[in-house]
């Protein structure tokens, strides 16, 4: 433990600098601010420091270059900045997890936000890393139990996958992610938490993941009130300290929260440095900003760990075809659909099993069980598209066979999908095995009776 603690000790020491790039500020312009003197040393993504002569130091980074100034934004209001203010320039910074960040709640910038002292560790990580080398990644790994019925067997999740949670807000997402960093198969948890309300920080930690998730995990949050360069930053830094720990050959889960605050996020950045929009609003760059950090997730090298991300993705009105929505669903491993009136009739989670893909099958379960999950499928198919006149008493039984099968078992098949019990997989393909059987399925070969 001493040898960690003086490698952090030493990291910390080499962070400081002996000489320092000072730039003076030129002109405000809206809620930039141009700056003079750095245009020689300055580079994308830096981080300055504008000394006000009123007013405590505020932080902000270059996101645009000119011949003789800089554009920066800065992390908050530029209230009280004055024309020839000094602006010390940083530079962009890393990120130095280690294992003592385990169980620690921590900002964008590797500060710790519970109240204690946090080090650095001894190696520096850059924020937007590139993605292992596709031809050095392994395939998807073997699949994950996750301790909740429907992800044990009609979604199965696997070692290294990406997956898309689509939600509109208050339809069970947050409670879904605890749920998962509690229970599902992985040696280390990192949560980003992009743009949370403030109040729900403490409510997740204590509440929602508990003593029990919080001892492999490692949180990192940025409020809605931050600025959107924090909160952009805050999927990168999740995503860095995943990858710190793939690479120390552990398996990781990513859960991210959300994607579409940190796609805004950029698009304020992003026009503010004069770029236009393209996609509804969102800047053409949004697609690859998206695109590079879930690259970065997924199976790793040989002799490396994976990481396996769940990412969610904020959609207004089950709109599956917004910009973001559909980036993500063309990049991912899967997608798993949360629908209102599911949620509205209480059943948690309210996953829509008919708009949800797994793209670890058929490879992920065996040739029994994807007969089971292929009938499931088909059963909830039938009901679904018969439930308006299965409810207005227009159907007669009778009238269809397969019908009448479907409309047996709908209930169990619905609660089947809400139970949330510490079972293995295979004891929920035989669970489901024997609720197929009492409608008249034929039985899984080798499932319990």
């Amino acid at each position: 433990m001493q040898r960690q603690d003086m490698a952090a000790l030493r990291a910390e020491l080499s962070s400081l600098r002996l000489s320092r790039v000072i730039g003076r500020v030129s002109a405000v312009q809206g809620n930039t601010l141009r700056i003079s003197g750095l245009s020689s040393e300055a580079r994308l993504g830096d981080r300055v420091d504008i000394r006000r002569r009123s007013g405590a130091p505020l932080s902000g980074e270059v996101i645009r270059l000119e011949a003789a100034s800089v554009m920066v934004l800065p992390e908050s209001s530029p209230e009280g900045v004055a024309l020839g203010d000094r602006v010390i320039l940083g530079q962009a910074e890393a990120i130095a997890p280690s294992h003592g960040w385990l169980g620690r709640i921590i900002d964008p910038f590797g500060a710790p936000l519970d109240g204690r002292p946090l080090l650095r560790g001894a190696e520096a990580r850059a924020l937007r890393a590139e993605p292992p080398a596709p031809a050095r990644r392994r395939a998807l790994g073997a699949r994950l139990e996750t301790g909740m019925a429907a992800f044990n067997t009609v979604l199965p999740i696997v070692r290294g996958q990406r997956v898309g949670l689509f939600a509109g807000s208050g339809v069970g997402k947050t409670m879904l992610l605890g749920h998962l960093a509690r229970h599902m198969q992985a040696d280390v948890v990192v949560i980003a938490l992009i743009g949370e309300r403030g109040r729900e920080l403490r409510e997740f930690v204590e509440h929602v993941l508990g003593p029990e998730g919080m001892r492999r995990a490692v949180i990192v949050a940025a409020t809605s009130d931050r600025s959107p360069l924090v909160r952009r930053r805050c999927a990168w830094t999740a995503m860095a300290v995943a990858e710190f720990f793939r690479d120390q050959g552990q398996q990781v889960l990513f859960l991210a929260d959300s994607i579409t605050r940190f796609a805004e996020a950029h698009r304020e950045v992003a026009t503010a440095a004069g770029e236009m929009p393209a996609l509804r609003g969102f800047p053409a760059s949004t697609s690859h900003l998206i695109m590079s950090l879930c690259e970065r997730a997924g199976p790793g090298e040989d002799g490396a760990g994976d990481i396996t991300a769940l990412l969610t993705v904020l959609v207004a009105g089950s709109d599956m075809e917004e910009p973001i929505a559909d980036i993500l669903r063309g990049v991912l491993d899967g997608h798993v659909v949360l629908d209102r009136q599911i949620a509205e009739r209480g059943r948690y989670p309210a996953i829509d099993l008919l708009r949800s893909v797994s793209r670890s099958l058929p490879r992920a379960a065996t040739d029994e069980e994807n007969t089971l999950i292929s009938r499931t499928r088909s059963l909830l198919g039938n009901y679904a598209r018969s439930e308006t006149m299965i409810k207005a008493g227009l159907y007669a039984e009778g009238s269809d066979p397969e019908l009448d099968q479907a409309i047996r078992i709908w209930p169990e098949l619905d609660g089947f999908l809400a139970e949330k019990e510490a079972v293995s997989a295979k004891n929920s393909f035989a669970r489901l095995g024997v609720i197929l059987r009492r409608a008249g399925t034929p039985p899984l070969r080798g499932a319990a009776r």
